[in-house]
């Protein structure tokens, strides 16, 4: 029962981490293609392509803020926005990169946790303390 428990948390955790990689590489992939609007400072802030489902639950004010500062740090964004399109196809590479090493982790964690148990339920089994022989 405890190598199914293990197995299946150790399931659960890789999903998660799956779930935790495709959603940071999704977000920073978005960051990219709507990179070349935030350059241009204030008046592209509309521009930016929100989703829909976001658009709805972010507030007006928080959206002049967020015009605001990119306003500000415009001059400071074009030149890190200059080096983008150099990086951006390494973003794939380097998700598919990160990912493959959780997850060798995580499964290096789940086959140490199989082996424990099995450690475990064989030093469980003995007779009796280790070492002590009951004579007869």
């Amino acid at each position: 029962m405890f190598y199914a428990i293990s197995w299946f948390l150790s399931s659960v955790l890789l999903a998660l981490w799956s779930l935790a990689c495709w959603g940071t590489h999704a977000a920073v992939a978005w960051a990219v293609v709507n990179a070349g609007a935030l350059g241009s400072g204030a008046p592209a802030a509309g521009a930016i392509l929100v989703p829909d489902w976001l658009r709805a639950w972010t507030p007006p004010g928080l959206a002049q803020e967020l015009a605001t500062m990119i306003a500000s740090a415009s001059s400071m964004l074009q030149a890190v926005l200059d080096a983008v399109p150099a990086l951006s196809g390494a973003i794939t590479v380097l998700a598919w990169g990160v990912w493959g090493l959780g997850t060798a982790v995580l499964v290096a964690l789940a086959v140490g946790a199989h082996a424990l148990i099995a450690f475990l339920k064989r030093r469980g089994a003995g007779s009796g303390a280790p070492g002590i022989t009951v004579a007869r």
